[in-house]
C-alpha cells in the first residue's frame, strides 16, 4: 500500500487527489455541485451533493491513478469550515440543507448576543468573534426553525457536524460521529484552552450537548470506510479544516511561521505555538493542529476579496477574458498613476471587520484604462495582506518569520507575488506543490499509515518553486502605502 487518498471537500466543488509514495500527485478528480440561495444573504448546500460528489471523485481519482483500492493505505480529509449540518442518527437523513459558512441569516441573533455583552466571554472561551460565520448560531437557527428539531435533539435523536463529520458518518456507514480539534475550534462551542465542548457556550446558544461529535486529534484514526464503497475497508486517518490543512501542507510547524492562501478570499495563519494568543486587533485565535493531545494554536485573519477581484475584472467589468491576462495587463500600467482600489465588495475583513463598508476606487484620471485597473486590483491583495500581517505581528510579541509562504490560485501570478514581496518588504516563498491543502490531508493519512515520514522529515522535504524578494525603493513603498491608508480611511468613513 504505497498511495494515500486526500478528500478536499470545498465550497463549490469536491475533489479527491491520490498521492504516491513520494507525496507526488498521481491523479486528481473534481466535481462541482449547485449552490442554493433561498433568500438574500442565505447560502445552502444539499448534503446529498456533498456526499455524492465526494464518493464519485474518490472512485474517479483511484481509477485515473491506475491503482486498486488495495493500494490505498489511508484516506485523509480536509473540508470547507463552519458549514453546518444536522441529521437523524438512525436514518442518516439531514433535517435541512447544510447552512454554508457564507450564510448571514443569523446576523440578528449575533447582534442580540453582542448587545447582551457576551462577546468578551465568547472570545475568551472560543478565540472567535460573535458572527454568523461560525456554526453555533446556525445550529440554534436549525433547532428553532425546523419542525420538531429541538425536541428530537434534546432526546438524543439528532447529530450535528461540520462537513468532515458528515463525510466520516457516511464513509463509515454511521459507525463514527467525530470531528477533529481544528474543525471543533470553528464552531463557537469549543473551549480551545480546555480542549472540550464548552457547557457555557452550549447554554448561551441553546445547543444540547447530545448533538455534538466526539473531538479527536487532527492525526487520529476516524474509523474505516464501508467495504461496499471502494471494494475494501480503508482506514480514515487525519482530518483538518481547509486552512489548517494548508498550514500543515506548507510545513508551518515552527512558531512564527506564516502561510497565506489566496483563493476567492485570503486566509493567513500565524503559528503561535502551544499557548493561545488573545488578539488585540480582532484577529481570530484558533487551533492550527492537534497531535498527541497537544494543540498548536494560530492567529488567523481573513480577507474577503483576493482572487475574487480578478473575477470582477473579468465578469463585472469585462476587461479581461481569462484570469491569466491580468498579470501582463498590470505590467503595462502607467507607473505615474497611483490608482488605488479598495475591493470591499462585501465589506472589509480582518483587521477591520466592517461589513457595512463597500468598495471604492481612487486616483482616476482621463488616462486611466484597463491596465491601471488590473494593476490596482492585484495591488489591493498585497495591501490587504500587509494590513493583516501587521496586525498579526502586533499581537505576536516574539519575532515572527520574515518570509511568507503562499499558495492558492492567485499565487500562480509572478507579478502579484513580486508586488506582495515589495509592499511587505519581506520574502515571499511559493512552494513547488501548490495543492497544499490536499497535501496536508494526504500527509496526515500517510504518516498515520506509516507511508510518509514524521513531522521533521516532512518539513525538511518542503521545496521551493520560486522566491520573491523586495525590489521596490523605500520611498515608493511609503508613497503607495500612504495612498492605500488614505483610501481605507475614506471607505471606513463612508460606512459609518
Amino acid at each position: 500500500m504505497t498511495h494515500v487518498l486526500a478528500i478536499d471537500q470545498g465550497t463549490t466543488s469536491s475533489r479527491a487527489i491520490v498521492f504516491d509514495g513520494e507525496m507526488k500527485i498521481a491523479a486528481l478528480a473534481q466535481e462541482e455541485f449547485p449552490q442554493h440561495f433561498p433568500r438574500s444573504g442565505w447560502v445552502e448546500h444539499d448534503p446529498a451533493d456533498l456526499w455524492s460528489t465526494t464518493a464519485a471523485t474518490c472512485r474517479a481519482a483511484i481509477e485515473r491513478a491506475n491503482i486498486r483500492p488495495a493500494d490505498i493505505a489511508a484516506i485523509g480529509i480536509t473540508n470547507q469550515r463552519e458549514t453546518t449540518l444536522i441529521w437523524d442518527r438512525r436514518t442518516g437523513r439531514p433535517i435541512h440543507n447544510a447552512i454554508v459558512w457564507q450564510d448571514r441569516r443569523t446576523a440578528g441573533l449575533c447582534a442580540e448576543l453582542r448587545e447582551a455583552g457576551h462577546e468578551e466571554a465568547v472570545t475568551d472561551i472560543t478565540g472567535l468573534l460573535i458572527d454568523p460565520y461560525f456554526c453555533g448560531t446556525k445550529i440554534r437557527w436549525l433547532l428553532d426553525n425546523v419542525d420538531g428539531a429541538r425536541g428530537r435533539a434534546e432526546a438524543g435523536e439528532l447529530a450535528f457536524g461540520t462537513v468532515d463529520s458528515w463525510l466520516i458518518w457516511n464513509l463509515t456507514g454511521g459507525a463514527v460521529h467525530a470531528t477533529d480539534a481544528t474543525n471543533a475550534s470553528r464552531t463557537l462551542l469549543y473551549d480551545i484552552r480546555a480542549g472540550r465542548w464548552s457547557a457555557e457556550m452550549c447554554e448561551m446558544l441553546g445547543v444540547p450537548t447530545s448533538l455534538l461529535p466526539e473531538v479527536r486529534d487532527t492525526d487520529a484514526q476516524f474509523g474505516t470506510t464501508r467495504p461496499d464503497l471502494f471494494g475494501r475497508e480503508i482506514p480514515i486517518i487525519g482530518v483538518a479544516g481547509d486552512q489548517q490543512a494548508a498550514t500543515i501542507g506548507q510545513a508551518c510547524f515552527r512558531p512564527g511561521m506564516v502561510k497565506s492562501t489566496y483563493g476567492t478570499g485570503c486566509f493567513a495563519l500565524l503559528n503561535t505555538g502551544t499557548e493561545p494568543v488573545r488578539s488585540q486587533n480582532r484577529l481570530l485565535t484558533t487551533i492550527a493542529y492537534q497531535f498527541d493531545g497537544q494543540p498548536t494554536y494560530a492567529l488567523e485573519g481573513s480577507i474577503f476579496v483576493a482572487g475574487a477581484v480578478v473575477q470582477w475584472l473579468r465578469d463585472g467589468l469585462g476587461l479581461i477574458r481569462a484570469a491569466e491576462e491580468t498579470q501582463d495587463l498590470a505590467a503595462r500600467a502607467d507607473p505615474s498613476q497611483d490608482v488605488v482600489l479598495v475591493p470591499a465588495f462585501t465589506g472589509l475583513g480582518a483587521p477591520y471587520w466592517r461589513p457595512d463598508c463597500r468598495g471604492a476606487i481612487f486616483g482616476l484620471t482621463r488616462a486611466t484604462g484597463p491596465a491601471e485597473f488590473a494593476r490596482a486590483a492585484l495591488e489591493s491583495v498585497g495591501y490587504q495582506t500587509r494590513d493583516l500581517l501587521e496586525a498579526m505581528r502586533a499581537d505576536w510579541t516574539p519575532e515572527a518569520d520574515t518570509a511568507l509562504r503562499v499558495d492558492g490560485g492567485l499565487s500562480a501570478s509572478d507579478w502579484a507575488l513580486q508586488f506582495l514581496a515589495d509592499i511587505l518588504d519581506a520574502r515571499v516563498d511559493r512552494p513547488a506543490i501548490l495543492e497544499t491543502t490536499a497535501l496536508g490531508a494526504g500527509w496526515l493519512a500517510g504518516r498515520g499509515a506509516d507511508v510518509y515520514p514524521e513531522l521533521d522529515t516532512f518539513a525538511g522535504s518542503w521545496s521551493l518553486d520560486r522566491q520573491f524578494t523586495p525590489q521596490m525603493p523605500p520611498e515608493t513603498r511609503d508613497r503607495k502605502l500612504a495612498a492605500w491608508n488614505a483610501a481605507i480611511r475614506a471607505v471606513i468613513g463612508t460606512g459609518e
